[in-house]
């Protein structure tokens, strides 16, 4: 089924033109609902009562030559909870009339007569806009209420990560936490601490991959006077510290064989001996392993001991990557803007819609810790009250978001950003018109047509019979 046929975007159109009104939803089809109200006094009450997703402004207002009405709509727009873009059209081709509406808070800003395929691409990705600053703002409310103590998440890929810590939380056993680097397993280890009913005691963290391995079990299992050259005096390891509490061994697959055997004998005894002393020590210790290798094919090459795996994988618990859940990426881009605004003293509120959207169209590969850091370094550098794309590596910037007015004619930098896009999506896509369509969230009729007025020609075909669009298109006001 289209895309637009799923969708029921809510459009106000703000012009005292009925027929345009009538004729205008016959034009843009399926999947846009438009309401009409005839001034700008009308409009205001809707915006406020979430009766609209974007709005559409006739921004030549009888006796409004000041265009103070206009003004005053764009204002309560950009005031509302949650902002509402605002697309404006006129007659006036003037450059200083667009460069007016856009840094009054205008989304878009068109010519008429109307190009009515261009329009229904600006609504399309204003109401996208919308949904995603609604569900930032959804977020922040509930927040404190959809994570587990330290986590932070509400898709569903966490929802059945939280599923099983909340079960595993009660009870000792152990628990292995897989995933790659930077999702968060140290987070999750600690979070399961602190829900267990061992919360009051200690939490002790060791990376088998931080020393050589000739001290790593000096550092697990501790040692007795005397042990070797010197040792003075005797000293308690990691399990010894985490007594009554939770000992969480990171990055276990590194651990070598001799060791591996080492430690399969103390969770089956329940019981340490330092180095140097034949004395047992019982523990009474919560054990969590995590690691980023595949065990399992280790068990299988003979690298990992088959027996301990058993033991240490009584539950495990698979970490999405952040490419797999990223529904989360505003939510956690908020929470960690918060931190550091507060950690750097920056009195910074928030994100640009260009900002978020290249967060969104980022693949992540370094996960939760990339994008803390992103959202570190883009705090430090800032300069404003909210995180633009300026404020973004250029790497991450892939679609070529801009806040910035373009310089020269109006029509002309908007022909060089469409431009812009259509290529990149097509090259991502090796000339298939088709994928490259579904990515940009356009019929693949107004692809073919783009690709006509711009003048690109992909490198590759992909063989696709491009359907001929067919819409009344009023003569006097569109295209």
């Amino acid at each position: 089924m289209d895309e637009a046929k799923r969708v029921n975007r809510r459009i106000l159109l703000v012009d005292s033109d009925h027929a345009f009104a009538a004729v205008l939803q016959d034009v843009v089809g399926e999947g846009f609902n438009i309401s009409h109200v005839d001034s700008v006094k009308e409009a205001i009450p809707l915006l406020r009562s979430d009766k609209a997703e974007v709005a559409l402004l006739n921004w030549d207002q009888p006796e409004q030559s000041d265009h103070t009405e206009c003004m005053a709509l764009l204002n309560e727009a950009q005031d509302l909870p949650v902002p509402l873009p605002v697309i404006v059209f006129s007659w006036d081709k003037r450059r200083e009339c667009a460069i007016q509406a856009l840094k009054g808070g205008a989304w878009d800003f068109f010519p008429q007569p109307l190009d009515i395929l261009a329009l229904k691409f600006a609504l399309d990705r204003a109401h996208s806009r919308f949904l995603l600053a609604k569900d930032l703002a959804d977020a922040r409310k509930l927040i404190s209420v959809q994570r587990i103590d330290g986590l932070i998440g509400n898709s569903k890929p966490m929802e059945r990560v939280y599923e099983v810590m909340r079960k595993v939380a009660g009870v000792s056993t152990t628990v292995l936490i897989t995933g790659e680097s930077g999702t968060g397993k140290e987070v999750v280890a600690r979070a399961i601490h602190r829900l267990s009913p061992r919360a009051q005691k200690p939490f002790v963290a060791f990376s088998a991959c931080a020393l050589p391995e000739s001290l790593i079990e000096d550092e697990l299992f501790g040692h007795g006077k005397g042990a070797f050259t010197g040792a003075s005096q005797s000293r308690r390891g990691r399990f010894e510290e985490a007594q009554g509490g939770t000992i969480f061994l990171d990055e276990i697959g590194d651990l070598g064989l001799p060791l591996q055997a080492k430690l399969l004998r103390v969770l089956q005894e329940r019981s340490v001996e330092r180095l140097g002393s034949n004395a047992p020590i019982p523990l009474d210790v919560r054990v969590i392993c995590a690691t980023n290798r595949d065990l399992d094919q280790m068990v299988k090459d003979g690298t990992f001991r088959q027996d301990l795996y058993f033991r240490i994988s009584v539950v495990k618990i698979q970490l999405p990557p952040l490419r797999e859940r990223a529904e989360d990426v505003p939510i956690l881009a908020e929470y960690f803007l918060r931190a550091f605004a507060v950690a750097h003293k920056k009195d910074i509120r928030g994100f640009s819609a260009a900002y978020l959207s290249a967060l969104a169209a980022h693949g992540w590969p370094g996960n939760v810790r990339e994008l803390q850091n992103v959202v570190e370094r883009s705090v430090v550098l800032a300069d404003g009250a909210r995180l633009g794309i300026d404020d973004l590596l250029p790497e991450l910037n892939r679609m070529g978001w801009t806040q910035d007015v373009p310089r020269g004619a109006f029509h002309e930098a908007l022909r060089g950003f469409k431009r812009e896009i259509v290529r990149s999506a097509l090259k991502r896509h090796n000339g298939n018109k088709l994928k490259a369509a579904q990515e940009l969230h356009i019929s693949r009729c107004y692809l073919h047509r783009l690709l006509n007025q711009l003048n690109i020609k992909p490198d590759t075909e992909d063989g696709e019979v491009e359907e001929i669009l067919t819409e009344p298109v009023p003569a006097a006001r569109f295209q």
